[in-house]
């Protein structure tokens, strides 16, 4: 499957997704962990383990060192 996601400040892009993959393959596909970023679909976010069932995502960093 693919899907379009646009990590917030940073760009959007498309990857494909194996046909069972969750939010947290999601976000790795993108370069972040589950742990740094939280996924939203019209605009609420989604839990790590459910399975991807939008063809566009937004991805939101939740730490940003400095």
């Amino acid at each position: 499957m693919d899907v379009t996601v646009e990590v917030v400040g940073e760009g959007a892009e498309e990857v494909s997704l194996a046909e069972d993959a969750t939010y947290a393959d999601l976000c790795r596909a993108v370069g972040y962990s589950p742990h740094e970023v939280t996924a939203l679909v019209d605009g609420s976010p989604v839990p790590d383990d459910r399975a991807v069932d939008a063809t566009r995502v937004k991805v939101l960093r939740l730490v940003k060192g400095g």
